[in-house]
């Protein structure tokens, strides 16, 4: 799955959410958000729990 960088960056500032504080949410390491913050892919699950911690629905994030 691949996450728009940008959405998912504009919606960590909107949430005033740090890489950290979303790891600790989401339960992904600060690592992987990290890298899908770089443009990698991730797993669909990854993705899942990234939108459900920022409290948006999956297809928000996603890079159409």
């Amino acid at each position: 799955m691949h996450l728009d960088r940008v959405k998912l960056i504009t919606e960590m500032a909107r949430k005033r959410i740090t890489t950290k504080e979303l790891a600790e949410l989401s339960g992904i390491s600060r690592a992987t958000i990290a890298g899908v913050r770089g443009g990698k892919s991730c797993a669909n699950k990854t993705g899942e729990k990234l939108a459900e911690a920022l409290g948006v629905d999956l297809k928000r994030l996603l890079d159409n």
